[in-house]
This record gives C-alpha cells, sequence and structure tokens, in this order.
C-alpha cells in the first residue's frame, strides 16, 4: 500500500534502517524460577541470572520473618514506589511441602528454567524433625518435577541439593 508505513519503519527515507530493534522483534527475556532464593547458593544464582538478563521470580514460604536480607541490594518491594532501574526479580509464596502453590506458581510464572536449591539447611533441625526434612528436600523435590511435568510449557530444571 503506498503511504503506509510498518510499525517499526522511522519513517525516514526508503532505504533507511531504523535506528534501534523493534522491542517486539528483540528476543524474548529468558525467564528462570528459583527456589531457595534467599539463602546463599540462591542469592549468587539469582545475581548471575540477572546480570544475563533473566527476569528471576523467586519461591519464598510464608513465615513470621520476611528474611530476604541476601536480596536485599537486589529486591524491590512491588508495593514501594516503582523503580525503573530495579532489576526485573518478583517473589512469589509456595512451599516444596504444597503441590498445589507449586503448581500455581509455575502456572502464573510460566519459566523457562526452573532451579530447585530450596531445602532444610539447618543441620540441628534436620535431626529433630527428620520426617519434616525428608519431606521438604526429597518428597518436595518429587512434588517440582511433578508441577514442571504437568505443566503446558517445557521448561529445563536443575536440582541441587542432597537427597
Amino acid at each position: 500500500m503506498a503511504g503506509s508505513s510498518t510499525p517499526h519503519s522511522n519513517g525516514g527515507a526508503a532505504g533507511e534502517e531504523s535506528p534501534s530493534v523493534p522491542r517486539s522483534l528483540a528476543p524474548p527475556r529468558k525467564v528462570a524460577l528459583v527456589t531457595g532464593i534467599t539463602g546463599q547458593d540462591g542469592s549468587y544464582l539469582t545475581e548471575l541470572l540477572l546480570s544475563k538478563g533473566y527476569e528471576v521470580h523467586g519461591l519464598i514460604r510464608r513465615s513470621s520473618n520476611f528474611n530476604t536480607q541476601r536480596l536485599d541490594h537486589i529486591y524491590h518491594d512491588p508495593h514501594a514506589t516503582p523503580s525503573a532501574d530495579r532489576p526485573p526479580m518478583r517473589l512469589h509464596y509456595a512451599d516444596l511441602s504444597d503441590a498445589s502453590s507449586l503448581r500455581r506458581a509455575l502456572d502464573h510464572v510460566l519459566p523457562d528454567e526452573v532451579y530447585n536449591l530450596a531445602a532444610q539447611s539447618h543441620v540441628a533441625v534436620s535431626y529433630e524433625i527428620p520426617d519434616y526434612t525428608a519431606d521438604v528436600t526429597a518428597t518436595g523435590a518429587l512434588r517440582l518435577l511433578e508441577a514442571v511435568r504437568l505443566s503446558s510449557k517445557p521448561m529445563r530444571y536443575y536440582q541441587a541439593g542432597v537427597l
């Protein structure tokens, strides 16, 4: 059609290239879901993924204390004033002992990659409540794998920890 322009044309003379690639043509950002994000390894992995341009979503348990100390320098509370210079990282409530919360998180985030770094890591507590430790560390990994398997989107899975 004469006189029409494509959505990504710069309106210049024929043959001139657009100064930048339109957002719709840029490669999509990879999305990662990290369990155990508030732990040492999870926070380091999050920093690495953000530096590679990923959008990172972390799963945290509901608890009486909101412990994001290792993430404070990169976490931005979505209820606070928005900040364009903050990296794309979000936190979601879910628990490896609750299969439905894992499914909801995966269905909401639709990640390309899932990193399971969550476990009962406090040695004394693991000896005091061994059933809970096994449930979260071993059966929790199985619950997450099953949620990945049932997801409508194919995704890569990385399991860290001792089973």
